[in-house]
Parts: C-alpha cells; structure tokens; sequence
C-alpha cells in the first residue's frame, strides 16, 4: 500500500459513509487518474490498479464492520491470487469507479470482484477476481465464512454458485500451489 493520502481519505470517510450489508454490499468509491498513477504511456499504469483495489477491499471490510473486530482479534485480510482483465485505459485526471463484492466463497477462500467503471454509463475499464482470506494470527488460521459473518452478528447465508471464471481462478491457484509440492 503506497497510497497514503488516498488511504488516509478513505479512513476518515468511511466514518461518515453507510454500513454496508455483509456479506453481500458493494462498496463504490470514486478516484480520479493522478500524475503519480501514470506510466510512460500515459495512463494509469497497470500496477497502480492492484494498489487502488487495496483500497476498495479495505472500504469493503470497514463498512460491513469486520474492520474493528479484525483489529481486535489479530485477524488479516489476505489476497492470494488474482487475475486481471484491462478493457479500457484510463487517461490522465480521468474519473472513475471502483466496486468491490463478495461474489463467492468455498470455505475459508473468498472471491472478490473488483470493477473499475468509467464515463457516464459506468462501461467496465477493468475487472479483476481475487482469491482472498482472513487469516487469524493467534490461531494460525484461515477463518471460514459463518465465523466471520458470526463476529459482525450476521448469518452466513450459502455462497451463491460461482461462476465459470471463479471456478477457473480457483483451479489455477490450485495448480500452482500443486506445482510447489
């Protein structure tokens, strides 16, 4: 995490902004394109966009009301693998969306999507799937769902199908953590 006044920003807003509704709320935060994101080509370079995600997961979290319990229990936010798709450049200043949503989960492994929309009908630039986790350093764990929706006095509900590019994320990880055997 690099982006310090963002982050900072972020924290004190999400003071003021709703509860988001676990564990199905969509966080959406507005960014604009600064100097500092660019590349030699002259757009958002492709890094930056992991950095920006950091961001909407980390609003997701605080709004939904693990952030505090999370802090408490030595509980970690964990990404473990991710793919990224870019549609669209983002030019200098340029505004855009960020959404973030649990769309899934098996197990202790959560699928977050991550969507960078842009213009006035929101047309998807970037879409990112992210294989995630909360991890709890005292037990040397990760946590299943109904333990954390338990902690911020929710019912787990079942996770919804995933859909084909989850499956495929979560196979991938699996290979590759098959490879390092």
């Amino acid at each position: 995490m690099n982006l310090w006044f963002r982050l900072l920003h972020l924290l004190l807003c999400s003071l003021f902004r709703p509860k988001l509704e676990a564990p199905f709320g969509v966080s959406r935060l507005q960014f604009r394109v600064l100097p500092n994101d660019l590349d030699s080509n002259l757009h958002m370079t492709n890094g930056r966009y992991w950095n920006i995600f950091d961001l909407g997961r980390l609003d997701l979290i605080l709004r939904m009301g693990l952030g505090r319990v999370a802090l408490r229990e030595k509980w970690a936010p964990i990404v473990g693998a991710g793919t990224i798709q870019f549609r669209r450049e983002l030019k200098p200043f340029q505004r855009f969306t960020l959404e973030t949503r649990l769309v899934g989960w098996v197990g202790s492994r959560g699928i977050m999507e991550q969507r960078v929309l842009i213009g006035s009908e929101q047309k998807i630039a970037t879409r990112a799937l992210l294989v995630t986790g909360i991890y709890d350093r005292r037990a040397r764990q990760f946590l299943g769902m109904p333990k954390m929706m338990e902690a911020i006095d929710v019912v787990a509900p079942p996770s919804p199908p995933l859909s084909a590019a989850a499956e495929a994320l979560l196979a991938a990880d699996a290979a590759l953590k098959q490879d390092d055997a």
